[in-house]
């Protein structure tokens, strides 16, 4: 945290290599975040440029006291994302699975044997496609708790919603994605 608070004062001056720095350390956060949302790896590059575009535009507005500036970012993603999503709704195309790159959030993917990156892709990929088949509300929920690793506390900033209405959400979201799966023939465990 101490490390973004002195990359944004930086920036905040101009420099443009913390600007960069900035972006490096969250890149893989913000595209995964649009990715879940979007389900579409180029429309989730498009979209995580947009997100950096706003969060550049506006920096100052960001206020350490009032909590992290993950959760900040979070907050500006999502409210794109909301946008974007409200733009498309009606004219929403399905993209072809073969277009839909598996994401594998893990750092250490590189470091496994390759049967097992394989299985971890194919259960990403399968994972994307239940989360789109439930709700926007409990999906935004799912993904900013398991697969953002935000608390309740920050998931409640992000979202603008009551503790209560968050937890309820990511509850009844994890339930709608193990019925989705299960539909889809996936084990747990």
């Amino acid at each position: 945290m101490e490390q973004d608070a002195q990359l944004i004062q930086q920036c905040l001056r101009g420099d443009g290599s913390a600007w960069e720095r900035l972006v490096s350390q969250h890149a893989r956060r913000i595209y995964n975040l649009c990715y879940r949302f979007t389900g579409n790896s180029a429309e989730a590059e498009d979209l995580s440029q947009e997100v950096f575009l706003k969060i550049y535009r506006t920096l100052d507005s960001y206020r350490a006291g009032q909590g992290a500036f993950t959760t900040w970012m979070t907050s500006v993603a999502r409210n794109l994302l909301i946008d974007h999503y409200r733009k498309r709704r009606y004219d929403r195309i399905t993209d072809s699975l073969e277009d839909a790159m598996p994401v594998v959030e893990s750092k250490e993917s590189s470091a496994r044997p390759p049967d097992r990156h394989a299985m971890l892709g194919e259960l990403s990929r399968q994972v994307q496609v239940a989360l789109q088949r439930i709700s926007p509300d409990l999906r935004e929920a799912v993904i900013l708790r398991d697969l953002q690793g935000l608390d309740y506390r920050e998931i409640q900033k992000v979202l603008q919603t009551p503790e209560g209405t968050v937890k309820s959400r990511i509850n009844r979201g994890r339930i709608e994605l193990a019925k989705a799966l299960s539909e889809m023939g996936v084990r747990a465990g």
